[in-house]
């Protein structure tokens, strides 16, 4: 079986699992949002320490995540797990500022990225038909940009986006990823019955622009440790990071964009109302 098919297998089984929970939303789509944030900052946590060997502080980190984790799975108010989550970024930062010599110092970066990826997506999500569109309509952005970046990018080839971080990616599979980003996002919306395409077509650019950057971001990541892969969960996608990297950027952009045009709680009336 060629790499392409184990690839695409795995991703109409993630697809799957993760469109199930997405419908039903409430505790059901949070209780994902746990997961892939709790794993995400597994294998971040897993690279930075890798080969450093297991300090005793190194535990604090996880135990700092494990309380946010908990927060965002009892469903507190977005304020609140906001100002959770910078005190446990601001104690990971400081512990780590006292052990010197750069002990840790990946320590309060992840539990930020991790924490973040969590808390937008269950925030996007909520338990209401304007979230389950959000949500449909980020999948649909992000999934697209991925998949048309990739055969575009093949097909086209010409020079590289970024070779110094992702020596992979080409110029012509970015352009061909947003365009691809944008047609999904737009005709979901057109079927959803949303009125206001032009605007979320200018969202679905900019989505597809923040996902391809949260890749390259992971991939700076990566390569900073010495990783091809963050890790080997997935088969032919490598680790949880390697698969939600994009995913976990846009939907930053798109809770902020929905929290400036609604509230922090429901961000997704700010962009499908009803």
């Amino acid at each position: 079986m060629s790499n392409l098919q184990v690839r695409v297998i795995s991703a109409i089984v993630l697809i799957v699992l993760i469109l199930v929970p997405t419908w039903y939303g409430g505790v059901p789509f949070r209780l994902v949002a746990v997961l892939i944030a709790g794993a995400v900052f597994y294998e971040w946590a897993e690279m930075a320490r890798r080969g450093d060997g297991l300090k005793p502080l190194d535990f604090l980190a996880s135990v700092l995540m494990l309380a946010f984790l908990a927060a965002l799975a009892a469903g507190l108010p977005a304020l609140a797990l906001l100002v959770l989550l910078a005190a446990l970024v601001a104690i990971a930062a400081i512990f780590s500022a006292m052990r010197g010599a750069g002990a840790g110092r990946w320590d309060a970066p992840g539990i930020a990225y991790a924490g973040l990826s969590g808390f937008s997506l269950a925030l996007l999500r909520g338990d209401d038909h304007s979230g389950l569109l959000a949500i449909l309509f980020l999948f649909a952005v992000v999934w697209a940009t991925d998949i048309f970046a990739y055969f575009v990018g093949r097909a086209v080839g010409g020079p590289k986006l970024a070779p110094s971080i992702s020596p992979g990616k080409t110029r012509s599979g970015a352009l061909g990823g947003a365009v691809g980003g944008v047609v999904a996002g737009v005709v979901l919306a057109a079927f959803a019955g949303a009125g206001n395409l032009a605007w979320l077509g200018l969202v679905a650019l900019l989505l597809s622009a923040v996902s391809q950057a949260g890749d390259l971001f992971e991939s700076w990541v990566k390569r900073r440790h010495g990783r091809k892969d963050s890790g080997r969960l997935i088969p032919g996608h490598g680790g949880v990071m390697d698969r939600v990297d994009g995913l976990v950027a846009a939907a930053l952009a798109l809770y902020l964009i929905g929290c400036a045009a609604a509230s922090a709680d429901h961000p997704a009336h700010g962009l499908f109302a009803g």
